[in-house]
């Protein structure tokens, strides 16, 4: 065996990844190219092992980089003609051999740079048949045309091929402005707007771009001017197609840069020595002193040169391009801003400079902030940002650091933020620090801001750069520790507001930024983070924060006021809890801050109070139940109880439950779920009976699934609040007399299926009331046990245990991790619970934890084991028949279904237990009948069942009463249906049917044959095919004389022509298999209209003869 041959095989069975080659040394790399060409240099060697060797290169090239691939090729003289006879011989549109064109274009790219005349290797260029043989450089040329206009890879081969070969001495002479007008002209003939001219374009587009971009400049700038006209002519900016708007842009800067001499520019600032080693031996001054300053007078003596008119186009372009709606777009277009710059003289490039600020208008969009913060890098970095225009840049690249847009449900400007970022590295390596000093404290603090409260982490990230105290601060916010965000918010921001130069900006931003943050999320953390931070700054929180937060808490934008209600919580919290270390009076604080306004502000503290019902908790709660008690309504008299306004505030908020709109609604029954225990003492049943209406479903408020989980929630809140006392009053406690009615709500929620076009909305419902169910089960259990009785706890385990085998994830794996809860909870133990030992065995103790309830392969072998249960097995059925006969096929229905099977197997030889079985799943179908959500998926879970002999045992048995009930529901089932999907699974069923024995078969095949005149094509079709495959799979359903003559009425009819032939082909079926016709009947026709119902084809109905059956 040879080298080469044990290179492929080495790497078919290695199946060498492109992670493994990214560390393959270079001489590694030779190594292995050298042994695959080899391969394709053997002429014994077939063409399947050379394409191979080619996929292997390329998979080699695509890792590493095809510019450094590049060198590696042969490039000896005696390669020329072999690689040319290779490509000759490739087929362009042989889409499984492109790999091959890929690598031998960019191995001839290489051969071209041979030091010879190409004319040399013509010789005599008349054939042995008298013809002229077409010279190797035409050769060439051909193939690279031939190539640009190919739709694949090779494409992007034949453009470096292209700015290797034209700029050869001796094809630039003759070739080059030949092959200059056929791509301008085919640039010119072609169109964006069809594919074919996007794929004719994208070659042309590549090969200019990089011909300018290899090719010596005083041969190229010539035809420069041309190109650019031609170029502007085909309006590359209205395109879609955004790899054509970015080879534009990159052609359009290798065009400004060829009317522009090659010079560096004298006027850039140079930082000087920026050695680590000189940095450390020197001394500050020394290494400062070392800053290579420009002369004033060194402008004078720069060489003047005319700068040519087309600049201001091509710079313009540019400009346009940094607003690009995709980012490589804007991205070439802000390196193409910089290389360009580098070659103007000061005042044009301090002019382009000028015109980029502009792109950091607010009137501007995203995209043109993203490109602009680009272009300031490349600037900065390249060194042609001076200093004087740092101070216009810096209150430019603050903004952008917290640029942030909402648009829809969503927001734009992370991008920006990240290329903010790379502006404030961009300025650290090309500046002196003496440069940056009068701004450092504003940068240094907007870093640290979008290091620990940037919403996305790649922001969080960028920012986490070089600022003062920055070893410190790294130390404790480095990249790993900035992915958490809730850590960055919580506990990071703590330990940077230790520095002191941190903590004002830090709270501003998060008053000024992210309490009206769009994201609730954000909100809720940065309310966190103030608490938090509190600590740090208790005056200027008391003194300034609150004062400015006051007025927007009662404001109308509603995410102002949320996150503001949450601040003023927080803080106050904080600033209590504060106080109590200190042993100072708790109210002090809050008394004592000096407000900017007084004139109503009792009215504003009263409204703020009562939002701040929401969030109180524990032992400052009555601060604010004081508080309440103290301020008075503005329709009420100073001297009224404060019952009265308590009353008042109960009453008004179950009232607000009937509200029209949902999101009131969800607030008030939030609201009532935060109430402290004294204000629903004696309004306890008020206010469950008012949460309990919220929960129910009516047509007019089918869609409000948010406030329905809201008032879930709010019951066991309440409960909670509240307390437990068997032998209480019903209006103070959860007692005897209101524990039925309390689980009655919850055990109806847990049926909410509703569905609108936001998806299974009825899941946040159901979610919550498992939730609940949860919540105040445990609070019985630990307070008064003995109200829970059998038949509620056999309800609970069943309802969770069916929601628990259902389809979708995250309401399967939150209905598992409540029913382990309960199952194991040992404080003491949930009374009642059915077959506990049973259960306990089948979900040990030990992996409540660990069992992953997400992944279906985990879930459903544990949970069909509760099908052996007795009192489970009807839920879990339920449940099954939803997730087994799911709409796609997932990896949910794949384990599901295979778990059901598997149970079915271990029960196959247990008669008793199988008619057990069959009578539930009966028993669910009956239930659901015409419940589609339930109905369909059953249908198709029948039809796998039957298809894999789940029911062999009853299928030998005559007329047996599964099959039998089976048949007549699903007929009723399908009745007048127009349910396509429904039906489809119903003929599943039926087919599957006809192996039980007796009159089922001749019912069934009555059934299937009256589908096959059904009125929707699909349906005919579709009885069809699985008829066939039915005859097929039980061959003694058919007499086998006329076997054949039945499948091929079968195959051969077209089952979607007219129903008049369809109807002559199906009673053909009829009467060979023996079967029944069904018959046309007409309806009794009404008085005074004989004459035209006898010919009203509406008027008649297929009925199945002797049955009284209709569809």
């Amino acid at each position: 065996m040879t080298t080469s041959s044990l290179v492929i095989r080495s790497m078919r069975n290695c199946e060498l990844t492109a992670c493994s080659l990214t560390f393959v040394p270079l001489l590694s790399l030779e190594w292995m190219m050298n042994s695959l060409l080899d391969i394709v240099r053997d002429n014994g060697s077939p063409p399947p092992l050379a394409h191979l060797a080619f996929k292997f290169l390329y998979i080699i090239t695509k890792v590493r980089g095809y510019k450094l691939f590049l060198p590696l090729f042969p490039h000896e003289v005696g390669d020329l003609q072999p690689v040319l006879d290779m490509l000759v011989d490739q087929n362009p549109k042989d889409s499984e051999t492109w790999e091959t064109r890929y690598m031998l274009l960019l191995w001839l790219s290489m051969i071209c740079l041979i030091p010879f005349d190409l004319a040399r290797f013509d010789g005599n260029i008349i054939s042995e048949e008298g013809h002229a043989r077409m010279p190797t450089m035409d050769r060439i040329l051909k193939i690279a045309k031939c190539y640009l206009v190919v739709s694949d890879k090779a494409r992007d081969a034949a453009a470096v091929l292209v700015s290797k070969f034209i700029v050869r001495p001796d094809v630039r002479q003759k070739r080059m402005a030949d092959f200059l007008d056929w791509t301008l002209s085919m640039l010119s003939k072609s169109s964006f707007q069809t594919m074919e001219g996007t794929v004719v374009m994208n070659g042309m587009l590549q090969a200019l771009a990089q011909l300018f971009k290899h090719g010596k400049r005083e041969d190229c700038l010539p035809y420069a001017a041309t190109v650019l006209e031609c170029l502007d002519n085909c309006k590359l900016s209205q395109s879609n197609q955004m790899v054509l708007r970015k080879l534009g842009m990159k052609l359009v800067q290798r065009l400004g840069l060829t009317f522009v001499k090659p010079k560096v520019a004298k006027w850039r600032y140079q930082r000087g020595c920026r050695s680590l080693a000189a940095n450390l031996q020197a001394q500050g001054s020394v290494v400062q002193n070392q800053i290579i300053t420009v002369p004033a007078n060194e402008a004078d003596d720069e060489e003047e040169y005319d700068i040519p008119a087309e600049i201001e186009n091509v710079v313009e372009q540019l400009l346009v391009g940094l607003k690009d709606k995709d980012t490589i777009v804007r991205w070439s277009a802000a390196k193409g801003i910089g290389r360009i710059s580098g070659r103007l003289p000061k005042e044009l490039a301090d002019d382009v400079i000028g015109s980029l600020l502009d792109c950091f208008s607010f009137q501007e969009t995203d995209n043109a902030w993203h490109g602009g913060c680009l272009a300031l890098a490349e600037l900065g970095r390249r060194g042609l940002l001076l200093p004087s225009r740092i101070s216009d840049v810096v209150p430019v690249i603050l903004k952008a650091l917290t640029y942030d847009e909402k648009r829809g449900a969503c927001s734009v400007g992370s991008n920006v933020r990240d290329a903010a970022c790379y502006v404030c590295w961009a300025f650290a390596r090309a500046y002196d620090p003496a440069e940056l000093i009068p701004f450092i404290n504003q940068i240094s603090s907007a870093l640290v801001i979008a290091a620990i409260f940037d919403r996305d982490v790649n922001c969080r990230r960028a920012a986490s750069g070089t600022f003062p105290h920055g070893i410190e601060i790294l130390t404790a916010a480095d990249y790993f520790a900035v992915g958490n965000r809730v850590n960055c918010y919580l506990t990071i921001s703590v330990y940077i507001a230790g520095f002191p130069e941190y903590t004002q900006p830090m709270i501003d931003h998060l008053v000024n930024m992210k309490i009206n943050h769009w994201d609730s999320v954000i909100r809720e953390l940065s309310t966190k983070a103030l608490h938090n931070l509190t600590p740090r700054a208790p005056e200027y929180m008391a003194n300034v924060v609150l004062p400015r937060l006051l007025p927007l808490s009662v404001g109308t934008d509603l995410h102002t006021r949320h996150g503001a209600i949450l601040a003023c919580a927080e803080i106050t919290h904080a600033l209590c809890k504060l106080a109590e270390e200190n042993n100072r009076y708790k109210c002090k604080i809050i008394l004592t801050i000096n407000f900017p306004f007084m004139s109503g502000l009792l009215k504003k503290v009263r409204k703020l109070i009562a939002f701040l019902l929401l969030t109180i908790s524990g032992g400052w709660q009555w601060l604010i139940n004081d508080s309440l008690r103290s301020l008075s309504l503005v329709s009420i008299t100073l001297n009224t109880k404060s019952e009265i306004f308590l009353l008042f505030l109960v009453t008004q908020y179950v009232s607000e439950l009937r509200n029209t709109e949902e999101m009131i609604r969800c607030g008030f029954s939030r609201a009532l779920g935060a109430l402290p225990r004294f204000l629903l003492k004696g309004r306890l049943q008020q206010v469950l009976e008012g949460l309990k209406k919220v929960t129910l479903i009516s047509p007019a408020d089918v869609s409000f699934a948010e406030s329905r989980r809201d008032a879930l929630i709010a019951i066991a809140k309440v409960c909670q609040t509240v307390g437990v006392k068997g032998e209480g009053s019903e209006e103070e406690y959860v007692c005897k007399d209101n524990i039925t009615q309390i689980y009655a709500t919850l055990f109806t929620a847990v049926t909410d299926y509703t569905t609108d076009s936001r998806g299974d909305v009825g899941g946040w419902v159901r979610e919550a009331a498992m939730t609940s169910l949860m919540e105040v089960t445990l609070l019985l259990v630990q307070n008064e046990a003995e109200l829970i009785n059998a038949n509620i706890c056999k309800q609970i385990m069943c309802w969770l245990a069916q929601q628990s085998a259902e389809k979708i994830d995250k309401f399967r794996a939150h209905a598992g991790s409540v029913f382990l809860t309960l199952l194991h909870f040992d404080h003491p133990p949930v009374p009642h619970i059915p077959h506990r030992e049973e259960l306990e065995r089948i979900f040990p103790r030990s992996e409540k934890e660990t069992l992953n309830w997400n992944a279906a392969s985990e879930a459903f072998p544990r949970i069909t084991q509760l099908l052996g249960l007795p009192t489970y097995q009807y839920y879990v059925l339920l449940g099954l028949s939803v997730s087994v006969g799911g709409l796609t096929e997932t990896t949910v229905r794949k384990y599901s279904a295979q778990s059901l099977f598997d149970y079915m197997k271990k029960i196959q030889n247990d008669s008793s237990a199988m008619e057990s079985f069959c009578e539930t799943l009966l028993k669910v179908f009956e239930d659901n009948l015409r419940n589609d959500r339930v109905s369909v998926p059953l249908l198709t879970m029948l039809d796998q069942m039957l298809a894999n002999g789940c029911f062999d045992i009853f299928t030998m048995q005559e007329n047996h009463p599964f099959s039998v009930k089976l048949f007549t529901l699903c007929k009723e089932e399908i009745k007048r249906s127009k349910d396509i999907r429904k039906l489809r699974s119903s003929i599943g069923v039926f087919c599957g049917l006809i192996q039980f024995q007796g009159d089922m078969r001749e019912k069934v095949l009555f059934q299937l044959f009256l589908l096959l005149c059904h009125p929707f094509p699909v349906i005919r079709k579709t009885t069809a095919s699985q008829v066939y495959e039915m005859l097929i799979t039980y061959s003694d359903v058919v007499d086998p004389a006329i076997m054949d003559e039945v499948m091929a009425i079968l195959s051969d009819t077209n089952w979607e022509a007219e129903l008049p032939v369809v109807r002559e082909k199906r009673n053909c079926l009829c009467d060979l298999m023996k079967v029944p016709k069904p018959q046309l009947v007409s309806k009794a026709p009404s008085l005074g209209s004989q004459a035209s119902t006898a010919y009203n084809p509406f008027c008649k109905l297929i009925r199945l003869k002797n049955s009284g059956i209709s569809i």
